[in-house]
């Protein structure tokens, strides 16, 4: 057992030897991004805002605000358009999507029809030549006599009730009760 533990020890202390390494290598890395993205950020406002130069007299100075408000106005322009055009886009879009949603609903799929085979049948598009067994099932089935009980020849005897009420009903049918009583 002491050999393994030195040797996890050795694993586990090299692990972390190596975490470390990385770690390092990574806060340099990160350090060198953002050196690289300050730089490019102080090139492209060197490129796009020149410094300013503040005038001395007045008129010099409202000189200035006027061409810095007329670059606003510009800006403000742009930023409106590309705002309609986004909204446009984003209303085309959803129109697009309903005509897309109202075409799905009004296809009705085909109702499906019911196909009765026989077991025989199926087998053979199921197997197809390998098919040898022959699935008749009534063929296998016992035949079976039925006997007729004392309960079923009483109810053929006795017949349908509503015979006997249509028999009794009106004169006749009174007739033939006080005849029978007698």
């Amino acid at each position: 057992m002491g050999d393994e533990e030195k040797r996890n020890r050795a694993i586990t202390a090299r692990r972390q030897h190596l975490k470390s390494l990385m770690l390092q290598i990574a806060a340099t890395e990160l350090e060198k991004e953002e050196s690289r993205r300050e730089a490019e950020k102080q090139n492209y406002l060197a490129e796009h805002c020149p410094p300013l130069h503040i005038p001395g007299s007045m008129a010099e100075v409202q000189e200035l605000c006027k061409q810095l408000h007329a670059k606003i106005d510009a800006a403000e322009e742009e930023k409106y358009d590309m705002e309609v055009k986004v909204q446009k886009s984003g209303k085309e879009l959803e129109d697009m999507n309903q005509k897309l949603f109202d075409l799905r609903g009004k296809f009705k799929r085909p109702p499906l029809r019911r196909v009765r085979m026989s077991a025989d049948a199926m087998l053979k598009a199921l197997l197809g030549s390998k098919h040898k067994v022959c699935m008749d099932l009534r063929a296998n089935l016992k035949q079976v006599k039925k006997e007729d009980t004392e309960k079923e020849r009483d109810l053929r005897d006795v017949g349908d009730w509503r015979k006997n009420i249509e028999e009794k009903s009106g004169m006749e049918g009174r007739k033939k009760m006080f005849e029978s009583e007698s």
